[in-house]
């Protein structure tokens, strides 16, 4: 091989070429996105339109997604869902990160000292995303699927990481989500929200009463990575009938106390509740 083939060996033979086969590759990601937010499955009009893309295109992307195993087209109904390799590369990024194999066996714990529901959620922008759960044994009780989203200020996790985000990250959050009512008792007003995330760093958790649901309470607390920033946050959830307002307290400082655990066996750092995070 002579030395100027050897240089352009495994190359794209031009700059189009590169960002043709990037813009696919980021067309095909996006649909992956949107079906993985639609557990039901969209047609492919509905995908075409939400991705603003002709149907054709659309047509054809999710061919070659579907020749890999990424999704896959109900028979009956015509719709497009993820399939099962999508489900294997989201358990890869589980696996990764430690924290949520690490949080399982407390996840447990707490839902044998309550007998309620225990879960585990990230943020991902402005939204909290549930990634496990230890269910109560009760007959009527909160079950989150996995992988299901909440605004960060209308849920307990969600409230327990935006409590202790940077200045300008909580900033950017509010600009981009605003504060939509969820519920008649969502938190609607920036000024209400401050004093909340402020009474939730000098509590250590943080309590969800309907905000997110009629009927369901919630308390949570986040746990954090060696540089003090939100890494995750766990929570205690059930119906008012078994948790009411007098419970919320005990239940705040179990869920507190269970979240320090966490970050001490992730060598994480609690910041003091006035400490600026940059």
């Amino acid at each position: 091989m002579s030395e100027g083939k050897r240089r352009t060996a495994g190359r794209p033979a031009s700059g189009k070429s590169s960002g043709g086969h990037s813009q696919s590759l980021v067309r095909g990601l996006n649909l992956l996105e949107r079906l993985a937010a639609s557990p039901g499955g969209l047609a492919l009009s509905e995908i075409a339109e939400q991705s603003e893309l002709a149907p054709s295109t659309t047509h054809r992307l999710l061919q070659a997604l579907q020749s890999q195993g990424y999704v896959t087209q109900d028979n009956e109904l015509g719709v497009w869902k993820i399939d099962v390799k999508t489900f294997r590369i989201g358990n890869s990024f589980l696996e990764a990160r430690d924290f949520v194999g690490s949080s399982r066996p407390f996840l447990r714990r707490l839902t044998a000292q309550t007998g309620e529901t225990a879960n585990l959620g990230v943020r991902d922008g402005s939204t909290a995303v549930f990634l496990a759960q230890s269910e109560s044994p009760q007959m009527m009780r909160m079950i989150t699927r996995l992988g299901s989203r909440a605004p960060l200020h209308a849920s307990g996790v969600g409230k327990a990481l935006m409590a202790w985000l940077p200045d300008d990250e909580l900033e950017r959050v509010l600009d981009e989500r605003g504060l939509a009512r969820v519920t008649t008792n969502t938190i609607h007003d920036t000024h209400t929200l401050r004093e909340s995330l402020a009474e939730i760093r000098r509590q250590g958790y943080a309590c969800d009463r309907e905000e997110h649901a009629i009927g369901l309470h919630c308390v949570a607390a986040c746990i954090h990575d060696e540089h003090g920033t939100p890494l995750a946050a766990i929570s205690v959830s059930g119906p008012m009938a078994r948790i009411p307002e007098t419970r919320l307290i005990e239940l705040g400082e179990l869920v507190r106390d269970t979240a320090e655990e966490i970050t001490a066996r992730l060598g994480g750092r609690i910041p003091a509740h006035d400490e600026a995070l940059a």
